[in-house]
């Protein structure tokens, strides 16, 4: 027979108050290192980083663009201004004196060339056709009396002396009708009109301006234009350059020229000609240019022109706005991908007023916060 033995249970002993006490310390430890490594890695991983939520009101406040390349400039934007092209503008005076009855075009009308602009009532027109019809009619009879003096001096009737003086008359008369039809021919009239004269316009374009009304009294010698009628899409750019900066600037240098109408628009021009003097009291040259406009520009535009380099070296364009400074450093945020913005360090080439132009630490077509930029180095510096 088997005597059952009997095992008692394990009595563990109770652990004791510093046994606890040390144990505690060392999750915490554990748990603090843990999260000092989190946190380092957080911190390497996006010390110059910033992630913008769908909808944040951050965004509101950024502008974003693709940055490019540009030739070179070789000054800082010169002030000048969008001018009429002389050789397609027309400033049209009446030749004659008289009052207008109709205005035949308004500004802004696109006129051809030959089209009535104003009708007046103008009796220096019916002078000048009263002087054709006359000499015409003298022409006439002195030629009848030429032919007469002829026959009589043949019959033996009078004397060869008159012949001569019949044929200068005759000849004087003509002289007088030639000068009497140049005269209307000038003024586009025929020897059929009254006393209306029409003024045309000489070219084909757009009339721009007008300075004569209904009822109003025309002279030859006014100081203003009627009209003006220039092509829009030919125009100039005009700039008083400085003295200093006449050796950057030769004939045929490439241009580029913004407009505070258009911001985001670069438009292309090219220097035509350099003024020969420099104005004594201002120590500037006038400087005449083509300009591309596109069919954007307008004559008296104020305009911001920047000569060009003609090499073919190209650098990168940014505005200032663009621009972080710390230190002797600059920094730009560049969107890696949408809502992402990297702070990333940049090296100038040349510094401006209004721009800069970058070395190093940018492409063309990446996407650079132009903006908002000081904003979102506020929010990075918050979250540091």
């Amino acid at each position: 027979m088997i005597t059952p033995t009997f095992n008692p249970p394990l009595v563990r002993s109770k652990p004791t108050h510093s046994q606890l006490l040390m144990a505690m310390l060392a999750g915490l430890m554990v748990f603090n290192l843990a999260c000092a490594a989190d946190k380092n890695a957080a911190s390497a991983r996006d010390a110059n980083e910033i992630v913008l939520t769908a909808g944040s009101p951050q965004l509101n406040s950024l502008k974003v663009e693709p940055v490019s390349e540009i030739p070179v400039p070789v000054t800082e934007p010169l002030n000048g201004k969008i001018v009429f092209d002389e050789n397609r503008t027309a400033r049209i005076f009446s030749p004659v004196a008289g009052r207008a009855l109709s205005i035949k075009a308004q500004v802004g009308d696109v006129v051809k060339a030959g089209q009535t602009l104003l009708v007046m009532d103008s009796p220096d027109v019916g002078g000048a056709v009263a002087d054709v019809r006359k000499a015409q009619a003298d022409v006439q009879l002195k030629q009848q009396a030429l032919a007469r003096s002829r026959m009589l001096v043949e019959a033996g009737v009078l004397a060869k002396k008159e012949v001569e003086v019949a044929q200068a008359d005759w000849a004087t008369s003509r002289a007088e009708s030639e000068r009497a039809s140049a005269r209307i021919k000038n003024l586009g009239v025929s020897t059929a009109a009254n006393d209306n004269y029409a003024l045309r316009s000489p070219i084909a374009g757009v009339v721009v301006d007008r300075k004569i009304n209904p009822g109003s009294e025309v002279r030859p010698d006014a100081a203003d234009a009627l009209f003006i009628v220039t092509d829009p899409n030919a125009l100039w750019a005009s700039i008083d350059l400085p003295e200093r900066d006449l050796s950057r600037i030769s004939q045929g240098q490439k241009l580029s020229i913004q407009v505070d109408t258009y911001p985001d628009d670069v438009f292309s021009g090219e220097v035509k000609t350099i003024g020969i003097m420099i104005d004594p009291t201002t120590r500037r040259i006038p400087v005449r240019c083509v300009v591309e406009s596109n069919g954007k520009l307008k004559p008296e535009m104020y305009a911001r022109i920047t000569p060009l380099d003609n090499s073919q070296h190209r650098v990168i364009r940014l505005p200032n706005s663009a621009l972080i400074t710390e230190g002797l450093y600059s920094y730009v945020f560049v969107e890696e991908r949408p809502l992402h913005f990297k702070k990333r360090k940049v090296t100038l080439d040349l510094q401006r007023r209004e721009y800069a132009t970058v070395k190093e630490g940018l492409k063309p077509g990446e996407r650079v916060v132009v903006g908002g930029a000081i904003l979102l180095n506020s929010d990075l510096s918050v979250s540091k």
